[in-house]
This record gives structure tokens, sequence and C-alpha cells, in this order.
């Protein structure tokens, strides 16, 4: 009778057991969800993470989608080393990490899937600025303003006499690349002295809880804090234009409007849920983009792009090169063309 029992309890912890292997997990994923890993840029971050969404109920639950915030410089160092599947990036893949995925063996798709307005802020309770020069961003940001330019009045004498306290994105953000080419007139070239995150909403928070300081944050994250937040106009050469999907697209608003991008290693397409991810994405991005604030792409860019990704036209449009000053028609030439 004894071994009778001890069969039982033998069967019943075998029976615990099978059922463990297969319950949900505490994130409400079972231990046998397939699994996409994304990563990189905290601009493109708000559309991936809504895309993934959909994804995640689209599929039921069988796809995880999990999408972090390494910055762009961050994420492709991950990427070219296979480590993901996606990266996002908010700006091109530069020279350097293109020699980084070849010596990774790391082919991949490159995707277009928005633009941006990035958008220069400041606290309400900073009632003197309402428009800024390029040239007057230069000489806040370049290198040799470090220990120099410390207040407001050596940029407009009309501005007062305080303390300027600078926000702005960390090193390997990609939003610090195309502001620092941009306004700079080199990428990463900097002074260091300000405050610096990879976490646009930490720069959110810097900017809105201090009249005195001024920063560059993209659109995404100014709008849904508008009413803590002022942008400020930025002049280009052809006057003051202010941030907005209407400015972007008819390309007025310069240099600071910009092209985002998906990155898909070519290995990680070959499985079934990768493909199917970046298929859905494609099709939900003009939709999702101008919910979280982007400026969708026109409807054969994304035609173009899903005909890349389709025909295995891998590879990147840019080799390295600037995108400063680029408007929506030039993207969608260059993608014709590659």
């Amino acid at each position: 009778m004894q071994r009778i029992v001890s069969i039982g309890r033998n069967a019943l912890l075998c029976l615990i057991l099978a059922n463990a292997l297969t319950m949900p997990v505490e994130n409400g994923h079972s231990e046998s969800t397939t699994l996409i890993k994304v990563d990189g840029s905290s601009t493109v971050f708000p559309i991936t993470e809504a895309v993934a969404e959909e994804f995640q109920k689209d599929t039921r639950g069988a796809v995880r989608v999990t999408v972090g915030i390494s910055g762009t410089g961050g994420g492709f160092k991950k990427f070219c080393r296979g480590e993901i599947d996606v990266q996002d990036a908010s700006r091109p893949i530069s020279s350097g990490e293109l020699e980084a995925c070849r010596a990774g063996g790391v082919q991949f798709y490159e995707l277009p899937i928005a633009f941006d307005a990035l958008t220069v802020a400041v606290s309400p309770q900073a009632t003197w600025v309402d428009s800024i020069t390029v040239a007057e961003l230069k000489t806040m940001w370049e290198p040799s303003a470090q220990g120099k330019v410390t207040k407001w009045s050596q940029i407009r004498s009309t501005w007062p006499d305080q303390p300027l306290k600078l926000v702005g994105a960390g090193s390997d953000s990609g939003t610090f690349d195309y502001f620092t080419e941009a306004v700079v007139g080199k990428a990463q070239a900097s002074r260091g002295d300000f405050t610096a995150s990879e976490d646009d909403n930490t720069l959110v928070q810097g900017i809105a809880n201090d009249k005195q300081a001024l920063g560059y944050i993209p659109f995404a994250y100014y709008e849904p804090n508008k009413k803590r937040l002022k942008a400020v106009a930025v002049d280009g050469g052809q006057g003051p234009v202010s941030p907005s999907r209407e400015t972007v697209e008819n390309g007025s608003y310069q240099p600071l409007s910009r092209s985002l991008f998906m990155y898909v290693s070519a290995k990680s397409a070959a499985r079934p849920e990768v493909k199917k991810f970046v298929e859905f994405y494609l099709a939900q991005v003009p939709t999702l983009a101008p919910q979280v604030k982007y400026v969708p792409l026109p409807p054969q860019a994304y035609a173009l792009a899903s005909e890349h990704f389709k025909n295995g036209r891998q590879g990147t449009a840019f080799q390295g090169g600037s995108t400063i000053g680029m408007k929506i028609e030039e993207l969608l030439r260059r993608e014709a063309k590659r």
C-alpha cells in the first residue's frame, strides 16, 4: 500500500511540474513565448512601443517584444555584436558602425519609419525667449563655449544677465549626434558642461523645472508636456519656424527636421516571428506614428520599405553620410536609388 501511495506522489509531482512549465509567468507570458529584442533610440521608442503592444495583442501573447532605450549609439553596439534583432535609430548608421557590423558578420535592412521635429525648449517662465537662430545655438553649444558662455545675455544682449543652464542628449544618443552636427557643424562636437541624459523624460524634467534652462528633445516628448514646456522657434536662415507636423512636411523646419529608422538583422529576419513583426510594423506605423506625435512618411515610402524587405535588399542608402537638412522627398529619392 505504501508503495502505491509513493508512486502516486511521484506521478502527482510530475503532473505539477508539467503544468508549471506551461503556466504563465508573472509578466503574463508563457516561458515558451518567442522573444524579439529591440533596443536603441529613445526618440524612436514611443513608436516601437506602440507597435509592439499592438503586435503582442495581434499574436495573442505568442510573441513577446522587449524594447530598450540604450540610445542610438548604444543600440548599434549591441546590434553589431548580434545581441538584438532590431535597432531603433534617430540617425542613419555611421561609417564606424558599418565597419563594426561587417566585422561582426551582421547584415541588415535599413527601413525609414517617420520624421521628427527636434525641438528646442525652455520653461514657460523663460518669457524673454520665443525664437533663436542656429548661430545663437552654436554660440551656446560649441566646444569653445565651455566655461565661457554661461549667461543668457552673452547670447543676445536683450536677454537677462542670468545663468544659462543647458540640457541635452547624452553622447550615446543619436539625438546628440544629429543636433551637434546640425548646429555646431560636426557630430559630437559639443561643450561638456551641460546636463546630459539618454532618457528624454529626464531632459523634460530638467528643462521644465528651471526657468534658466534651455534644451533639445524629440517632438514626441515635447507635445505631451507642452503645458510645462515652451517650444522655441528656430531660425535656420529663412526666419523663425516652430516645430510641427506641417513645418516638417513642407520642409520649412530646418535644420532640425530629421528622419527616423529601424534596422533589422538579416539573420533575425529569417525567423518567422521577426519577419511578421517587421511587416506588421511597416503596415501599422503610418497610423501609430502620428498618435505618438511623429510625422508619418508618404505611403510610397512604406511601400518602398516593404518592397526592399520582401526582396532582400540589404544595406544603407547613406553609407555613413550626413542627413542634415534632408527633406522627406530627398529621403525617398535616396531609398529608391539603393
